[in-house]
């Protein structure tokens, strides 16, 4: 399905805002790059989360380990170099668990879910502008703490996880 005529009004350094004709309605759609998310359990057991400001709702937030794909990065490559600058995890088995649209009523971001295990810890080294708490959790607390995290891919992501152990 294609609309019947589009254009961009607002060009950002991450996102673009397209406004689409579809027969007589219009609709303004975020233009996304795509992005990645990780359940990463390190090899004693545990659960890396990390918690971070996010200035579009005004909370700090509990999330899985995540970001934007880059022009032209693979999916994995963009999640293991994700998890390693948040948290500092590496190496592992990896597996990618399943790809989904975040808001797809408005915005075309598609995100990658991997499962990452027996990981290896070490040092995070987030970028400039990312200021990350890692949040550690027993992988047998998961179930107890899920309805806590107000997080979409968070929630999506430790509920196919949870699904996948048990």
């Amino acid at each position: 399905m294609k609309p019947d005529d589009s254009k961009t009004v607002y060009d950002g350094k991450l996102i673009d805002v397209v406004v689409e004709r579809w027969g007589d309605h219009e609709r303004e759609i975020v233009d996304h790059p795509g992005a990645v998310a990780i359940v990463a359990v390190d090899s004693e057991g545990m659960l890396t989360l990390v918690r971070q400001r996010r200035e579009a709702v005004r909370v700090e937030l509990l999330e899985l380990p995540a970001g934007t794909l880059e022009a032209g990065e693979a999916p994995l490559d963009c999640a293991r170099r994700e998890l390693e600058e948040e948290t500092g995890l590496t190496g592992g088995s990896w597996r990618e668990a399943a790809t989904f649209y975040t808001t797809p009523g408005f915005c075309r971001e598609r995100m990658h879910l991997f499962f990452a295990e027996e990981l290896e810890r070490g040092e995070a080294s987030p970028e400039s502008d990312e200021e990350l708490e890692v949040v550690r959790w027993p992988t047998s607390e998961i179930a107890a703490n899920v309805a806590a995290i107000e997080d979409a891919k968070t929630i999506a992501g430790l509920l196919l996880y949870l699904q996948k152990v048990g």
